[in-house]
Formats: structure tokens, C-alpha cells, sequence
């Protein structure tokens, strides 16, 4: 299992993945907006979603669990 995990505080903008689907190594998850700048964050490596913790609008904090890939 792998939790993906915010690198840096923001507000979560765009959520690009839903539990079940199947994503790749490298593939963007969420866009983070901090600064006013989108910041993609990827998943390392492949497999299927397993938890979302996070929504869009939400505020992030660095190292918050944003997805769970299993």
C-alpha cells in the first residue's frame, strides 16, 4: 500500500482519481492550488485506489494523506 501525501499546504483543487480506479505510476491524482499556483501531485506507483481522504476544497497541510493506492 502506498498513501500519497500532500507536498505542500494548499487547498485541494481538483481531484482526478475516485476509489476503485485503476491508476499508473506517474499519473496525477490531485492538483493542489497554493500561491496561486496548481501543483500536480502523482501517484508513485501503480495499482487501484483504495481511500480518498481528502475532497475538493478542503485545506492540506504537508504530509497530509490525500489517496490511498493499494
Amino acid at each position: 500500500m502506498t498513501v500519497i501525501k500532500a507536498t505542500m499546504a494548499g487547498t485541494l483543487w481538483k481531484l482526478l482519481v475516485q476509489e476503485g480506479q485503476q491508476v499508473s505510476a506517474g499519473e496525477e491524482v490531485v492538483i493542489l492550488e497554493s500561491m496561486k499556483m496548481e501543483i500536480p501531485i502523482s501517484a508513485e506507483a501503480a495499482g487501484i485506489v483504495k481511500n480518498v481522504y481528502v475532497a475538493e476544497g478542503d485545506f492540506v497541510n504537508v504530509d497530509d494523506h490525500l489517496v490511498e493506492v493499494e
